[in-house]
């Protein structure tokens, strides 16, 4: 098969209707590394860059309560910082650049997910229209939003 690693897809595709920040930015840590009393953080096996997540919910109507919620994953060497908040709305808008889908099967469902990843967090480019922004610049960066088929 031609398609070998992470496959390069826009934040539109991704969260056609925005998505909005509701936890705080964590680093990964790397479970299978760590020890009891030494933790060690994950780094992306491909950039080496260390990997963190942030929870964000799909402003997409259409998405099951279940599935509104994901972590989404972004490489960077330092924490991302998330977008100040817009007056009036609960939660803050933001959008990904430079994000990428890996499909896998799910250990505990053994259903189809996606993990999608990203280089950078930001505000949205325009505050009426969070989510109708153009795409990522580049694709060689990744991060994860794990989702269930």
């Amino acid at each position: 098969m031609a398609i070998q690693g992470p496959i390069p897809i826009s934040f539109t595709q991704v969260f056609p209707h925005g998505c909005y920040v509701v936890g705080e930015v964590e680093q990964v840590k790397d479970f299978d590394a760590s020890s009891k009393g030494r933790t060690v953080y994950a780094k992306d096996k491909n950039t080496g860059e260390l990997v963190w997540q942030v929870a964000v919910m799909d402003a997409d109507p259409t998405v099951k309560a279940g599935q509104k919620t994901v972590a989404v994953k972004i490489l960077s060497p330092t924490q991302p910082v998330v977008p100040a908040a817009l007056p009036g709305l609960p939660f803050v808008p933001v959008e990904f650049d430079g994000m990428t889908v890996t499909a896998y099967v799910g250990q505990n469902t053994g259903r189809l997910a996606w993990s999608i990843r990203a280089t950078a967090m930001r505000a949205p480019r325009s505050a009426a229209a969070p989510a109708r922004q153009s795409a990522p610049t580049s694709a060689k960066e990744t991060a994860g939003k794990d989702v269930a088929a």
